[in-house]
């Protein structure tokens, strides 16, 4: 079972909030080619968050992420736990603020 819950919209008119917080991360490891990706994309999705996620040359995967604070911190400890694919060695990250520049979460 996981400890991380989904995540219902917040506004009370129907739309969406504007993202507020902008998680900027760099996970290294075994983190390519064993599905660690698209997880991020369901764990984002779950958590209502936008941004996306990406492989780089150097085996480490770029994660951005956009939304509430307390969803994009849930992201970061997901990024972090046990539950993450591959093997995690370290998470490098920031949490800014969000630029609302994106409008779903994808993969490149």
């Amino acid at each position: 079972m996981s400890i991380f819950r989904r995540r219902s919209p917040r506004s009370q008119s129907g739309t969406s909030e504007a993202p507020e917080a902008r998680l900027s991360a760099t996970v290294s490891g075994m983190v390519q080619g064993v599905g660690f990706r698209f997880r991020t994309l369901g764990q984002a999705e779950r958590l209502g968050l936008v941004g996306s996620a990406g492989n780089h040359a150097d085996g480490t995967v770029e994660v951005v992420a956009e939304g509430a604070r307390e969803d994009v911190e849930a992201l970061l400890a997901w990024l972090r736990s046990d539950e993450a694919p591959g093997r995690v060695d370290e998470v490098r990250a920031d949490i800014g603020p969000a630029t609302g520049e994106f409008s779903q979460f994808s993969l490149f």
